[in-house]
């Protein structure tokens, strides 16, 4: 298995003088992509109704999980990234920590997988599980992971959508009314103006 990882890592990372155009996309897609998941989340809240904000709370919840699971995966199992084993270029400065499971991708696609589940957020949540692919290839193109990393955070995502899913009642609905107190005091002037909704 880790030499068919090693092996499709080499197809898909940059040869050593990468084209300019290519490069900066890459690395575009690799740090700042992910951005588009928070504001999404943000912006589910502010503009939503009550059943959308306890999607977003949800989803949010389902990221925290699917990190943290992550994290003890990467701290039972280190594995090392391409770099620190000479494999590859790199074209990205990262920290030479575990890379398995992918952490960006991990948090993307917990939210995209966890909003694919309801009806009424499909489409933010389709939105957000294909701009993962190009975070994910970015990654691995950039020499920070391995294609199985990638694997290994659809997983950890699919599997923390599930369970927020299957345990919504006892989390969001406890949550949701202390959160939604939180949210009107600090957005109180915004509310006042119709900017977001109360």
């Amino acid at each position: 298995m880790e030499a068919f990882n090693h092996s499709l890592f080499l197809l898909i990372n940059a040869p050593a003088h990468p084209g300019a155009a290519v490069l900066m996309l890459a690395r575009l897609s690799a740090k700042y992509l992910i951005l588009l998941m928070p504001l999404t989340l943000l912006l589910g809240w502010l503009r939503g109704g009550e059943r959308i904000r306890k999607l977003m709370l949800e989803a949010a919840i389902c990221a925290l999980l699917a990190l943290l699971v992550a994290q003890i995966i990467g701290v039972v199992w280190p594995h090392p990234r391409p770099f620190m084993i000479g494999l590859g270029h790199q074209f990205l400065p990262h920290v030479a920590d575990s890379s398995f499971p992918s952490d960006h991708l991990t948090l993307m696609w917990s939210v995209s997988f966890s909003l694919l589940l309801h009806a009424e957020s499909r489409a933010a949540g389709a939105l957000l599980a294909i701009l993962g692919l190009p975070i994910a290839w970015a990654r691995i193109y950039l020499g920070v992971h391995f294609p199985l990393d990638m694997a290994g955070a659809a997983l950890v995502a699919a599997l923390s959508a599930w369970l927020c899913l299957r345990q919504a009642r006892w989390i969001v609905e406890p949550m949701f009314p202390w959160m939604t107190t939180v949210y009107r005091r600090l957005f109180a002037a915004l509310i006042r103006r119709g900017w977001v909704l109360e």
